[in-house]
């Protein structure tokens, strides 16, 4: 199907009877708009492309049929050859109807004339045009000579429709589009009687003539988007706006990635930040939609390269396969890894192999084939030599969690001394709501500035699985504050259920915490929401760390 704008320069007359009813099914009605200029004067006259047409105005045709914008339909029938209105927009110029010409200072009377002459349909018709034509010819000869008299041009304010959100103020300036306003009423306007709109849906389009001169914003889940496009389009930031706040409401994370496409490629920042954040908070259910294969390699980088992503690094890199897979296929190659490293182009180096376990990296990455011998030697040699060599890949934790950062602190007083001989330092805790944990805070040297080697986890209680595990390391000053160590990734902690928080460390004695408090509680400033801890003792080899005394005195979560 097609769109098309047709334009009308002639006098045409209609019944208005017809008009209310349709007269037939296969005719739409017509909407009476005028065709003032947009500071309500007649539309500017001087070029060779515009001319002061008294009942000028526009028609639409969607698919074929009319969405009729004139002063009125011709007069149809049998008896004037049954062209209706369909015949009178698609007609050709003649001789009949000659081209439209500019109106001379001077007063010149052929081109005002010609331009105020109705297309003939038949022998009556052409008496009634003739007639027309003699007047218009009188009207303008008995203008005066001065060229003020003849015209007056005021320039256009460039899009005044968009300050205007209303009909009633829309109509009060012409029409609402700027775009439309320069296509038919500017210094280059159009001479077709048709213009075609192929890259436009009718459907969309139709919307859009809607909103115009009604008002009525007609947007569902199938047509939003190109009803976005034909706003953006033409100009209509107010359908925009109803179309974004339409997308914002249906916002899921099955449809995220789709909508992040669009939002990106119609310039729209606050839908793409929003569909970026239900990613972060949705990444699995995101990932796993029909639609995540379907988007462009941008959009791909763009998610990989975020620090919030809520998912392992080993599934986000399964993802990333599935991805060049179908983009593979897209561009007719063969699946093969050599292919796949190629269509994923950047995209690679923002998966973060060193976050990985092992275990995790041999299993799936190390057996692909995408990486080289070269990347999958230093790799492996990252997860078992100390101190680990340089890699080419990302190993900052995906940490950074959508919100503000939390903290909480166990103990109301710093002491010194606290040795280490390679048992864990352990603390039993348990939350009262949903959290994700991505580091602790620990202690330092009481012998100045030191660095230390560690090893933080968090241990499931009940079946002593391990949730999360970190093996790096971390510089102090040598005062009493504590030092951050982060997990590869956060840490979802459920509520109600207990787990084991666990440091182990190799370095110098350190300061430790006393005064230890069981039950702590954090409330969010804008919100009031509380989230509480409770501490307990972990039995077994815990290096002396308890509710009272010890290490691991912080943790770090996001709620």
């Amino acid at each position: 199907m097609r769109c098309c704008v047709c334009l009308f320069t002639q006098s045409l007359e209609c019944s208005p009877s017809k008009m209310a009813a349709g007269e037939s099914n296969s005719r739409s009605s017509c909407l009476n708009l005028s065709n003032s200029g947009p500071l309500g004067n007649a539309p500017p006259s001087n070029s060779a492309h515009s001319s002061p047409a008294s009942n000028g105005g526009v028609v639409v045709a969607a698919g074929g049929m009319n969405r009729g914008a004139g002063n009125a339909n011709p007069r149809t029938g049998p008896e004037n050859g049954g062209g209706g209105a369909e015949s009178a927009v698609r007609s050709t110029p003649s001789a009949h109807n000659p081209p439209r010409q500019s109106v001379c200072p001077s007063g010149a009377t052929s081109g005002a004339a010609s331009n105020m002459t109705a297309t003939p349909s038949s022998s009556s018709t052409s008496s009634s045009s003739s007639s027309a034509s003699s007047d218009a010819s009188a009207a303008v000869a008995s203008l005066p000579s001065s060229p003020a008299s003849v015209l007056v041009y005021r320039e256009p304010v460039y899009n005044w429709q968009a300050t205007k959100s209303t009909v009633k103020e829309r109509f009060a300036l012409a029409v609402g589009s700027a775009v439309f306003d320069a296509m038919f009423n500017g210094g280059m306007a159009t001479t077709s009687t048709e213009i075609e709109l192929p890259d436009v849906e009718p459907a969309a389009f139709l919307a859009l003539l809607k909103f115009l001169y009604s008002d009525e914003v007609q947007i569902g889940p199938e047509t939003v988007m190109t009803t976005l496009y034909s706003a953006k389009k033409y100009a209509v930031p107010a359908l925009e706006a109803h179309c974004v706040e339409f997308l914002k409401k249906n916002l899921r994370a099955d449809n995220a990635f789709m909508l992040l496409t669009q939002a990106r490629l119609f310039d729209e920042p606050q839908l793409a930040s929003l569909c970026l954040e239900n990613i972060d908070k949705n990444t699995a259910d995101a990932l796993a939609a029909e639609g995540f294969t379907d988007v462009d390699l941008d959009t791909l980088v763009a998610v990989l390269e975020r620090d919030t992503l809520g998912l392992r690094e080993v599934r986000l890199f399964g993802a990333a396969v599935r991805w060049a897979e179908a983009e593979a296929q897209r561009q007719q190659l063969q699946p093969t890894p050599e292919n796949k490293r190629r269509v994923l182009g950047k995209a690679l180096s923002l998966i973060r192999f060193p976050l990985m376990t092992i275990e995790e990296f041999a299993a799936g990455p190390a057996q692909s084939g995408i990486l080289t011998d070269r990347e999958v030697v230093s790799l492996f040699l990252h997860f078992t030599v100390n101190p680990k060599p340089h890699v080419e890949f990302i190993d900052r934790p995906r940490c950074c969690l959508r919100g503000k950062e939390c903290s909480i602190t166990r103990f109301s007083q710093v002491e010194s001394r606290w040795g280490y001989s390679g048992t864990s330092d352990r603390i039993r805790f348990s939350v009262n709501r949903r959290i994700f944990v991505v580091g602790f805070g620990l202690y330092g040297s009481i012998h100045g500035p030191t660095d230390y080697q560690v090893n933080i986890q968090i241990i499931h209680t009940d079946s002593n699985t391990v949730l999360g595990q970190n093996d790096t390391g971390f510089s102090c000053d040598g005062t009493a504050s504590t030092f951050r160590v982060m997990f590869k990734e956060p840490v979802e902690i459920l509520p109600s259920v207990n787990y084991i928080a666990c440091a182990t460390l190799k370095g110098p004695d350190s300061h430790y915490g006393t005064k230890g408090m069981r039950k702590v509680t954090h409330e969010a400033p804008a919100t009031g929401t509380k989230t509480c801890f409770t501490f307990c003792y972990a039995a077994g080899n815990n290096n002396g760390t308890s509710v009272e005394d010890g290490q691991i005195p912080e943790v770090i979560f996001y709620t």
